[in-house]
């Protein structure tokens, strides 16, 4: 083996691991694969996959089969992590790493498994994870942005859960979102505003308030890639795939600033120059309890409150942002986030409060339903617990407000959060409308705009509302807070 900073290729890799089945419970290694890439050719160097025997084999529960159908049986003759402990150090090793939401998962399952073994883990020369970065670049237009979407949306079959066949099926999915952008960026004023908007999306703006078809009202300055890249660049620099490749994502804010169809450049990753050269171990993990959902749909559990059962809500301390830690709620050992259908609005959009940039913090104020109540007072408990136990001496707010003469109508916060895509602010809250003959529309903004929102968001309107739950604890104040991922308003 040559010199670290000799080894330039990209290795593509994942892993399938067992499903946590209680609280506290870990993971174990079912399956390891991965692929040696040129960064220049995107060629295939070298590959290497295998089955791997856990320690425990009751680990692998009949959720874990399920999800890779990985059984105990497989594994049964397989080597154990220690047995190819060598070979995954030799092949990640200061190496570039790449894969679909491995910061989050991937990476922490190695890292855990040589801790296991008393051996250091291997270190990257950097990362690229491709559920951040495309995400960011390619945008919601292929949905929840898993995998198996992709695939699908691509047409590239049906993904298996298998570590080699996963491996390769990001690289293919990679290569096509790449060439899509490429494309767009050659002619950014006719596919952009053509391509960018699904055929059931409205687009909304307040200087009109119709439905822009033809894109006019919006602001898409963009730029040819071919006309920015040097003279002197070759066509293999030039190429989409590489340019993907060595860059990676930088901020929470810009993963969610791609909800909206509002982009300035879809090909500029001028902003993604700095995470190649960011260490793993300097990037916000999730536990292992926190993580538990991504090793089979890399997605969190979306609950209805009449699915809660109060015993199972469990809260756990996460590391977060340069050895801080965090409050997450779990459901049986999942992370969750809470589905309401025909949430009453009691007060529209608030804009009392302004952020650093001064742009309002957008809120609404709905009337809570008795089970939904149940549910967040039960979280609430817990997570309270979990805050005094851990030193916390902050006042705790608590997430359902009832006040004197209202004790029948207590009532929830939903926050609407806003992202920076360049220089233009946008609603990180997917919000569509539904019509009263059933028909769903995304709404789109060509701007960020509290007074538009607001007429959408009136008292007494109806909204479906999918939100995850934050605790927080900042200038002595705590609590949760509920931040709305998706809103559906229904039209009377």
């Amino acid at each position: 083996m040559g010199p670290i900073e000799d080894r330039s290729e990209i290795v593509f890799f994942d892993v399938e691991t067992t499903v946590p089945t209680r609280p506290g419970q870990g993971f174990a290694i079912l399956e390891f694969g991965a692929i040696l890439v040129c960064p220049r050719k995107l060629t295939e160097l070298q590959f290497y996959s295998t089955l791997v025997r856990p320690a425990n084999p009751a680990l692998i529960s009949p959720i874990s089969e399920r999800c890779n159908g990985i059984t105990a049986e497989a594994v049964s003759s397989a080597p154990t992590f220690a047995d190819i402990a060598e070979t995954v150090f030799d092949l990640l090793h200061g190496r570039i790493w790449a894969g679909h939401n491995i910061i989050r998962f991937d990476c922490v399952r190695i890292r855990d498994a040589f801790a296991e073994i008393n051996r250091p883990a291997p270190e990257p020369k950097g990362a690229i994870d491709s559920l951040v970065l495309l995400t960011q670049k390619f945008g919601r237009r292929a949905g929840d942005m898993k995998m198996a979407t992709l695939a699908t949306y691509f047409g590239l079959g049906r993904q298996t859960h298998r570590s080699l066949d996963d491996v390769r099926m990001n690289l293919e999915v990679l290569k096509y979102c790449a060439t899509v952008l490429f494309l767009e960026s050659s002619l950014p004023d006719v596919f952009t505003v053509n391509c960018w908007v699904s055929p059931n999306a409205t687009t909304r703006s307040r200087s009109n308030g119709k439905t822009l078809l033809d894109g006019s009202s919006l602001d898409m300055k963009k730029e040819s890639v071919l006309s920015s890249s040097p003279p002197n660049q070759s066509e293999e620099e030039r190429h989409p795939i590489f340019s993907l490749a060595m860059h990676s994502s930088a901020g929470a804010e810009s993963n969610m600033a791609v909800t909206n169809m509002v982009r300035q450049d879809p090909f500029n990753l001028a902003s993604l120059s700095d995470e190649i050269e960011k260490p793993i171990q300097e990037i916000p993990q999730m536990s292992s309890s926190a993580a538990t959902s991504e090793s089979c749909s890399s997605s969190i559990v979306v609950l209805d409150p009449d699915e809660i059962s109060i015993p199972s809500i469990s809260a756990s301390l996460v590391p977060f942002y340069r050895g801080s830690q965090r409050i997450e709620l779990l459901h049986n050992g999942f992370p969750f986030q809470l589905c309401c259908n025909r949430l009453k609005v009691r007060f529209g959009v608030s804009t009392k409060f302004c952020d650093s940039a001064g742009r309002p913090k957008l809120n609404l104020v709905i009337y809570a339903s008795s089970s939904l109540c149940k549910a967040l007072d039960a979280c609430d408990s817990v997570a309270q617990r979990l805050s005094l136990e851990s030193g916390s001496s902050s006042d705790w707010r608590p997430v359902v407000t009832r006040k004197d003469g209202y004790l029948n109508c207590p009532t929830i916060r939903l926050h609407i959060p806003t992202a920076v895509c360049g220089n233009v602010a946008i609603y990180a809250t997917e919000i569509y409308q539904r019509e009263s003959s059933g028909t769903v529309q995304r709404l789109l903004f060509s701007k960020f705009d509290a007074e538009e929102l607001g007429s959408l968001f009136t008292p007494g309107t109806f909204v479906d509302a999918v939100f995850s739950l934050d605790p927080y604890d900042y200038q002595q104040n705590a609590g949760i807070k509920l931040f709305a991922k998706k809103l559906t308003i229904h039209c009377n």
